[in-house]
């Protein structure tokens, strides 16, 4: 017997199993009416009547319904209703400018949009063929309670459920597109390694557009989880949740656990979660320092995992071992900065050159319109990361990114993008974008910059032209002026040789 893999089996064994229990609490503090906290069963229902909703509105089997939001329990409703009814969802980073989310809605061609009340007036140029404000009067419409909505009527585990756009080596962000079983596989392996039960409280600290946050809101769904919604990261006020609601998991980039360290400091009695916490970090591994101090300071367990959009993400996890409970934090910490071993049913190698290949049902199928994209990334039958690395017993360590991208506070960025920025300076006549490492956001964005002949500008003009043309995170946070830049004798430049200075003393080339 073979059933095709859905995201739809995640939200209906919930409701099954566990149909009184609170599925998710929602943001209280939101422009928009917040759902307050929603059962299960409640939840279903909620998901039906959208999918009724859609099925009014003549959006067929395999169209796309994109939505531009901070994290909500809408946001997530989506994520369970729109792929399992055979159409494709489309989670839009709410940081990117109204012109990039523009392309993005454009290229992916959706007929319907939602967008976060925060964000309506600054995207009111952004639109579809029908265009919601989410957790409104106009939202509500799209809901149809107790009218049945047609079922899809060839699930297939190898239909596109999401299209996730991530920024890589060009100026256009590419669609990954995720499959049910890309989703299913990834969601099912995640949850097995950071050991998931019913007996979990997750909140989604990690945004929910960053490749479906991660899977984990079908994995912990799928488990009868308790999840709560945080719509803006604040060290303290995450602190004061997994007291509230008696958080035990949760994922996110470095920065978040280094505010979270900053603000244990001044918090009044035990940390919540002693013991029981457990929290799962990507996008860059934080200084080993970092780690132990989270062990030792919060008492919260640290894993560490590696992977990208394009493989749902989970590629490797590093996790503490039984052989590892008797070693000093250091120690500990020192094993633990590495990206971790396979997770299960992946397979990697290192290329003649360093990068990292593997092969793992969570691959994506391809970019979104993009062929010649798809078929290098997945040239000779493995999916190219991009990232250089080494195995060594089993366990990978990254050491540098082949691709021209970088990640900074969990955001990936492409250089050769702020670069294009730069260049429309009238002052610019040369320009290098590069990573350098930082304490709290892993790496920041330097330009390094050669003045035309007669032009003068200053850092502040740099960064404030870049803030006018891109969104914040993507800014240079310092700019250096420079007489020359390295080149190869083809003109091509050398950024190894440019970068090498600030990451002198460093292992790896990445932070």
């Amino acid at each position: 017997m073979r059933i095709p893999f859905s995201t739809g089996d995640f939200l209906h064994r919930a409701a099954a199993v566990y149909p009184d229990r609170i599925g998710i609490v929602d943001e209280p503090n939101q422009p928009a009416k917040s759902l307050d906290s929603v059962t299960y069963g409640e939840a279903a229902r909620r998901a039906t009547a959208l999918q009724a909703g859609l099925d009014e509105l003549g959006i067929g089997e395999g169209e796309r319904v994109a939505i531009v939001s901070h994290n909500a329990a809408r946001v997530w409703e989506l994520l369970h209703a729109v792929p399992s009814s055979g159409r494709v969802l489309v989670p839009i980073n709410f940081r990117l400018r109204p012109d990039e989310v523009k392309f993005i809605v454009g290229h992916c061609g959706a007929r319907v949009l939602l967008v976060d009340p925060e964000l309506d007036e600054s995207l009111a140029d952004v639109t579809a063929e029908h265009r919601f404000v989410a957790g409104t009067e106009s939202d509500d419409a799209l809901l149809r309670f107790d009218v049945e909505p047609r079922p899809w009527s060839e699930p297939d585990e190898d239909a596109t459920a999401t299209i996730n756009y991530t920024s890589g080596t060009t100026a256009s962000p590419k669609g990954v597109q995720s499959t049910h079983r890309n989703i299913w596989v990834n969601a099912v392996t995640f949850a097995m390694h950071t050991a998931v039960t019913d007996r979990d409280v997750y909140m989604h600290t990690l945004p929910m557009f960053h490749c479906n946050g991660w899977g984990m809101p079908f994995g912990t769904t799928g488990l009868g989880v308790t999840q709560v919604v945080i719509r803006k990261i604040d060290g303290a006020e995450i602190l004061r949740r997994v007291d509230e609601h008696g958080v035990t998991l949760m994922c996110g980039a470095p920065t978040v656990w280094s505010m979270v360290l900053d603000a244990a400091q001044s918090w009044e009695g035990e940390i919540p979660g002693k013991g029981t916490v457990r929290i799962v970090v990507a996008g860059a591994a934080p200084p080993s320092r970092t780690i132990a101090r989270i062990e030792t300071e919060l008492g919260w367990e640290f894993i560490q995992i590696y992977g990208l959009t394009e493989t749902a993400p989970l590629l490797t996890v590093n996790r503490g071992r039984a052989e590892w409970d008797d070693l000093e934090p250091d120690e500990r910490a020192s094993k633990l900065s590495r990206a971790g071993t396979g997770a299960l049913g992946m397979t990697m190698k290192t290329s003649d050159t360093g990068e990292i290949l593997v092969r793992s049902n969570v691959v994506m199928h391809g970019y979104w319109e993009n062929p010649q994209a798809t078929e290098e990334a997945l040239e000779g039958g493995w999916f190219h990361t991009g990232d250089g690395g080494t195995i060594e017993d089993g366990y990978l360590t990254i050491s540098d990114r082949k691709k021209d991208v970088i990640i900074t506070g969990g955001e990936n960025v492409s250089s050769i993008e702020v670069e294009d920025v730069i260049f429309g300076h009238p002052a610019v006549a040369e320009v290098a974008v590069i990573g350098v490492p930082d304490e709290r956001w892993g790496e920041t964005i330097k330009a390094l910059v050669v003045l035309a002949d007669g032009q003068s500008a200053d850092e502040k003009d740099i960064i404030a032209h870049c803030k006018a043309k891109l969104a914040g995170y993507k800014a240079p946070t310092s700019v250096e002026f420079r007489d020359e830049l390295s080149r190869t004798a083809t003109g091509k430049l050398q950024k190894f040789k440019l970068r090498a200075p600030y990451w002198e003393g460093k292992d790896r080339q990445v932070n």
